[in-house]
């Protein structure tokens, strides 16, 4: 199992495509913090690339990837390997490898010019949301055998996540606006990982007065312990429920 997760970390490492991604990343992040006069602002600009474009390349490339591999995916199935170890070998590969994209382009950026909780946080988010869309991905991957579908699963998936739940959120607030519905809407966050995230750092950057009254309730909620404990929790769910669900569909799959 190790050595397959080395074959495909360095597989990945090698590719142009995520090189491109890390050095983008460090642009936009670098860039981001020394274009402003303070380091909140910075923060605020590279949370926005934490929320679209991070999850757009990991749920893109992880797909395309995967299509690309099924030929390696059909060898290593013929060896007596356990389908499990293989799904896994492949997740934790493509992971890593995104993870490791994600530290080396905003994660040392973040560090170095945000050395507090605040920063360890973006960090840490970061690379929840990378594995989260790379689990995504897999999912997408094994509901199909047309790449073109797959690709066009996770594109629908990532617009989602990133523009059309918001979308729905607010269109719930307008309609219900009569009825206390805010701390219900605590609760709808949960359903989208990147709301989970952007709240969980906006808190923490104590711009919350913004969101007004729905602000105040997901402070007394989120900016608690048992809150972020919640919140992370919840991220981790988010990239373990949608990868088991791949895994046995893997398992059962006549390839």
């Amino acid at each position: 199992m190790n050595r397959i997760i080395k074959i495909i970390l360095l597989d990945i490492l090698k590719n142009k495509i995520v090189l491109a991604y890390t050095l983008i990343l460090a642009a936009l992040s670098w860039s981001s913090f020394a274009l402003e006069d303070n380091s909140a602002k910075g923060l605020l600009t590279i949370l926005n690339v934490i929320l679209f474009t991070v999850p757009l390349v990991s749920i893109l490339f992880a797909t395309i990837y995967l299509y690309n591999s099924a030929e390696f995916i059909e060898l290593l199935l013929s060896q007596p390997i356990k389908r499990k170890k293989i799904w896994m070998s492949l997740f934790l590969g493509v992971s890593l490898s995104m993870i490791l994209a994600f530290i080396v382009g905003a994660g040392i950026p973040l560090l170095c010019n945000a050395p507090d909780n605040l920063g360890l946080m973006m960090v840490v988010v970061g690379c929840l949301i990378s594995v989260i869309f790379v689990a995504l991905a897999f999912l997408s991957s094994i509901l199909t055998r047309d790449k073109a579908k797959g690709i066009g699963i996770s594109i629908m998936t990532w617009l989602y996540f990133a523009l059309l739940f918001d979308g729905m959120v607010l269109f719930l607030l307008f309609q219900f606006s009569d009825y206390p519905i805010e701390k219900m809407m605590v609760g709808v966050t949960a359903l989208s990982p990147i709301d989970l995230a952007r709240i969980q750092i906006l808190l923490h950057l104590d711009v919350s007065a913004m969101m007004g009254y729905t602000g105040a309730i997901f402070k007394d909620f989120f900016g608690t312990g048992v809150g972020l404990i919640a919140s992370f929790l919840l991220l981790c769910l988010w990239a373990v429920i949608p990868f088991f669900i791949s895994l046995n569909r893997f398992k059962n799959k006549d390839l």
